[in-house]
Formats: structure tokens, sequence, C-alpha cells
């Protein structure tokens, strides 16, 4: 990890003003590097500072976004193995745009998964990539500006703050039934 950010900040100081052009492609390269989500914000906080390594950040994501959808809409079989793997992780549910929020928040759950289901729930693209960006928001600011931290944190308030997501997640889950069952 240490040598990735290393090799990577050597490249982006000699790239100059193609450097944040570099990394949003980082961005959108990133799933075909295996790279987490986190891990490339971190990076953008080190490299571009708070400000700035949120904001390109929140462009990348926003890109890889975009891109999900056409991916899922253009290459059936693309479609199918998300689906798949959305039966697997979270079988029978349907998540409210709350819950989708929290969960790009949480760094373990799959990007293209969580975007099925903002494609799901919305009626149309535009709709899509407003809730999507709304999305990416908390996370690009998030990691970029904490990342290094809540890895550098003890085992026990990174389990208090996973355990946190995890209620807010269930919190919302109850309301969103709630909801249905009034509606219903």
């Amino acid at each position: 990890m240490d040598q990735f950010d290393q090799s990577l900040e050597m490249f982006i100081n000699g790239a100059g003003w193609l450097a944040p052009v570099l990394f949003v492609l980082l961005h959108v390269l990133r799933p075909l590097f295996f790279l987490p989500v986190i891990v490339v914000c971190i990076a953008g906080g080190v490299l571009f500072g708070l400000v700035e390594g949120a904001i390109l950040s929140l462009i990348g994501l926003s890109l890889m976004s975009l891109i999900s959808y056409k991916l899922v809409n253009r290459f059936p079989k693309f479609r199918r193995n998300v689906t798949r793997l959305k039966e697997k992780v979270f079988p029978n549910r349907i998540l409210t745009v709350g819950q989708v929020m929290v969960l790009r928040v949480m760094p373990f759950v799959h990007f293209h998964l969580l975007s099925l289901y903002l494609m799901e729930m919305t009626k149309s693209f535009k709709d899509y990539m407003y809730y999507s960006v709304l999305g990416l928001i908390s996370p690009a600011i998030l990691y970029t500006a904490f990342g290094e931290a809540i890895t550098e944190l003890p085992w026990y308030v990174t389990i208090t703050l996973v355990i946190f997501l995890v209620g807010l997640y269930k919190y919302l889950d109850r309301r969103n039934n709630k909801l249905n069952i009034n509606l219903g």
C-alpha cells in the first residue's frame, strides 16, 4: 500500500497539469486493477488535499456510475452477473435510496451492485445520475478526508464505526418497512 502510494505520488507529480485527469481516469479504471474505492480516495487526499481530492474523487466516482449504467444496459451478461451478485448479497431485498447511500459509505460493498439498485429504483437516467452523485458525495469526502485516519484507528473504533453504519442501515430498513405497511 505504501509503495503504491509513493509510486502514484511520483507519477502524479511528474504529470503536472495532467495529474487531475489521470487521477479521475484512475477512478474509472479502478475496477480493472481491483483497487477499492477507499484506496483511490485516500490517494486523492494525500496527493491533492481535501478539497481538490474530494472533488476529483466525486468526478471519478460519478463517471464510474455513468459507465456502470451503460454497461448494465448495453451488456446483458454484465447485468446478469451483477443481478446474480445482488441475489447472493441481498436476496429478496428492496432497498431505499437512503439505504443505498449508507451502503455507499461502507468500503466493502460492491460499487456496481449499489448502482444496480439505484437503476432499479429510478425511472430515468437523469434520476439515476442525480441519486448516484448525491450518494457519492459522502464517501468522496469521508474517504478523502478521513481515509488515512480510519485505516489507522484502533480495531475497536473501526468495529464501532461499522456497527453504527449497520445500525443506521437497519433503522432505515425498519422505517421503510413501516412506510410500506402503512401505504399498503
